[in-house]
């Protein structure tokens, strides 16, 4: 025995800790060589399962004849870390991704709008990452916070133009996908706007928001930013930050397309038609006209001098139920009933009311439950306003009738010609596009025809007969904006004008003003049922559409996720 062997401790605490336990065959090989940390060592034997008929192998099995090492006697309890004794990894569930992979998600050759409502519907690691973007002209891509501004002045336009709050984040989603930026969350409420976006899973989120103080109908603006968010969206139209700032900017310095007088008769011709709807005759339907434009004119006076819009609705009431008041109690035999009943139909706001049940509807809660209590203010106030001028008018000796029921007239091509003019003068209001009013004016039209055959020659109730017309509509808006890429809003909120519950309204305010308070309620209860009923079916119209054309990421095992959203699994 050599002096080394003799320095050698030889008990078996003493070994090395590097040295090579039993059952490794030592490498032969005496050059370094790189492998992965997930390599199974040489030598080291995996029992192979045998349970199933096909066996798969896998790529780390090791050749035939190799032996695992022998299992301690006393090793029975195991590591924390070990892997169950019952699992075995040829048989083991898919816990991430299987191996055949995930359905991939079609969105080619589909709207956009579909293309991102599909995308903030799947769970965030089941969305497909964006294209490389060529928007920008660095290198190494866009200026984060200038994409997230943009995102949100464009998103400001559709919130304060009135469009839904699912329709707003798509929006918002859209943009930030076409500039390449991925792991966008876009947040919606009634007056604020939020988005983050985080560029890795290691980086600190960068997040913006926008606050909405200011809201506006003007459809105009509002088709041409979905046309510039359509622009995006396509991967052929190559459009940098600076010309997207550009045209937003013109988007925004645009003037309304028609001047102040248009709208002031448009006001005028909404409630004639409105009068004539519910049988009023030549002179009623230019009384009505009379009132109405001077309750607009009232409203822009009040409107420049700083006042609230609940102010504004007020006032803007007053004349046409002034103007009945005094054609009853000037003896004219008329229906005094008609005049303010079309007053009315100019200022009950339809297009607030389907908003708001929309996001209700979709999920978007709290922006549903304010968009509402703007619609019941809006009411509020103009409850206020008639209700003054009819108390003034019983004190003063007006014979009016809360029971009295008014009717339709005897020639449905009057009805027709009625509902279309209600339709065109309130498209002009909301300053549409003059390519869109024609055909606004025709689905208004067709609600009245539907609305009319079910209710009168059907004897169906008014709440159906309203629900079906209104669905109608909403079909009809949803087909428009797939076709032209555009929002379904201008193709919708004109079109359910000669649908809303003006005579509802009237005679419950009528009948309170008169002390009957409980046959009053129940009239204004049938006016929020037949609004609902609206809203509802315009809704229903749109979903009905996607239930017919296609849906992407349908083939997926998910399907389609909306249903699932709300309901806590």
């Amino acid at each position: 025995m050599t002096e080394a062997e003799d320095r050698k401790p030889q008990s078996e605490e003493a070994h090395s800790a590097f040295r090579q336990p039993g059952g490794i065959a030592a490498s032969i090989d005496n050059e370094s060589s790189t492998t992965s940390e997930f390599e199974i060592p040489r030598g080291l034997a995996v029992p192979r399962h045998t349970g199933s008929e096909s066996e798969t192998t896998s790529e780390f099995a090791l050749p035939d004849g190799m032996d695992a090492p022998p299992t301690a006697p006393g090793d029975t309890e195991g590591s924390a870390f070990a892997t169950p004794s019952t699992y075995h990894a040829w048989t083991a569930p898919a816990a991430f991704t299987p191996a055949s992979g995930f359905p991939a998600v079609s969105l080619a050759d589909v709207p956009w709008q579909d293309r991102m409502r599909a995308m903030l519907r799947m769970p965030v690691a089941e969305r497909p990452a964006p294209e490389p973007s060529q928007k920008h002209d660095d290198e190494t891509g866009p200026a984060v916070p200038r994409v997230l501004d943009l995102t949100l002045r464009i998103g400001e336009l559709l919130l304060a133009g009135g469009e839904g709050a699912e329709d707003v984040e798509a929006a918002m989603f859209a943009v930030c996908r076409s500039y390449g930026l991925d792991r966008c969350e876009p947040n919606v409420t009634f007056t604020l706007l939020s988005i983050s976006h985080q560029p890795s899973l290691v980086e600190d989120p960068v997040t913006a928001s926008r606050t909405v103080r200011r809201r506006g109908t003007d459809y105009t603006r509002l088709a041409a930013v979905f046309q510039l968010v359509d622009d995006l969206s396509d991967p052929d139209t190559h459009i940098s930050l600076e010309e997207a700032y550009r045209r937003l900017a013109e988007i925004r310095r645009n003037r309304h397309p028609y001047p102040t007088w248009v709208l002031t008769t448009a006001s005028g011709l909404l409630a004639g038609g409105a009068s004539l709807l519910v049988g009023g005759d030549v002179i009623v339907f230019f009384a009505a006209m009379i009132g109405a434009m001077l309750g607009d004119r009232l409203a822009w006076l009040c409107a420049g001098r700083g006042l609230p819009e609940f102010y504004q609705f007020a006032v803007a009431a007053m004349p046409p139920a002034a103007i009945g008041i005094t054609l009853t109690l000037t003896h004219v035999d008329v229906k005094a009933s008609a005049v303010i009943t079309g007053g009315l139909f100019a200022l009950l706001p339809g297009r607030a009311l389907v908003a708001g049940v929309q996001d209700g509807l979709t999920g978007f809660y709290i922006t549903a439950a304010a968009r509402l209590l703007e619609v019941m203010y809006f009411f509020v106030s103009i409850v206020a306003g008639v209700l003054v001028v009819l108390y003034f008018g019983v004190q003063l000796g007006a014979n009016l009738n809360p029971d009295a029921a008014l009717g339709t007239g005897d020639d449905p091509f009057v009805q027709i010609f009625a509902s279309m003019l209600l339709s065109l003068a309130f498209a002009i209001l909301l300053q549409q596009e003059r390519s869109t009013v024609l055909a606004v004016t025709l689905n208004g039209g067709v609600a009245w025809c539907v609305y009319g055959a079910m209710h009168y020659a059907g004897d169906i109730s008014p709440v159906a007969s309203t629900a079906a017309a209104a669905g109608l509509v909403g079909l009809f808006g949803q087909l428009m904006s797939r076709y032209r890429f555009a929002s379904a809003l201008p193709y919708t909120t004109a079109a359910i004008g000669p649908l809303l519950p003006g005579s509802a309204t009237y005679f419950g305010l009528l009948a309170i003003a008169q002390s009957e308070v409980d046959n009053g309620l129940l009239s204004l209860s049938k006016a929020v049922a037949l609004a609902m009923a609206i809203a509802i079916g315009v809704n229903l119209g749109g979903e009905i559409s996607r239930l017919f054309l296609r849906v992407p990421g349908a083939a997926s095992a998910a399907g389609r996720r909306a249903a699932k959203r709300t309901r806590g699994f």
